[in-house]
């Protein structure tokens, strides 16, 4: 239920909460990666980086943000909910938000993550390609996925 979630779009003060909901997302999903930057490091990239290329959005609830998505043209670059707000629809109105701004979007997701693959797919995502992650920071395989608005009209 998300009733009592609020979704506006965040601004630069709002960089070190964004950073640490995708820290918290990214470490409960993926723990064996956990560590690979510090918090501090965390919001200097998505103040520095994120901030500056994206649009970003966030769900907030009672006043704590709760889920965060930045996105550009054609493209979703981070889209974290804290795990203990996941399965309630937050992540699918910060997808819509994405969705209603631009007619196609792609993204890349580890290929381990399971959960976050089930979310993309059932959401009308669909796997373009694969990679050993040898591109990735990580060095954790990856999937990209597309989605176009055309395939989805009613």
């Amino acid at each position: 239920m998300t009733d009592k979630i609020s979704l506006r779009k965040l601004e630069f003060a709002d960089m070190p909460a964004a950073a640490a909901v995708h820290r918290a997302s990214f470490d409960e999903r993926l723990p064996t990666l956990s560590g690979l930057h510090t918090p501090e490091e965390d919001v200097g990239f998505w103040s520095a980086v994120v901030y500056k290329d994206c649009q970003i959005w966030g769900a907030e609830e009672d006043g704590r943000l709760v889920g965060v998505i930045a996105f550009l043209e054609d493209w979703i670059d981070q889209l974290y909910v804290l795990p203990e707000a996941q399965g309630r629809g937050i992540g699918s109105r910060l997808l819509d938000v994405a969705k209603s701004s631009y007619p196609v979007l792609s993204l890349w997701t580890f290929q381990r993550n399971a959960p976050a693959r089930r979310f993309y797919e059932k959401h009308g995502f669909f796997v373009v390609d694969e990679s050993d992650g040898a591109g990735n920071e990580e060095k954790e395989p990856d999937v990209l996925y597309k989605w176009e608005a055309r395939l989805h009209r009613m």
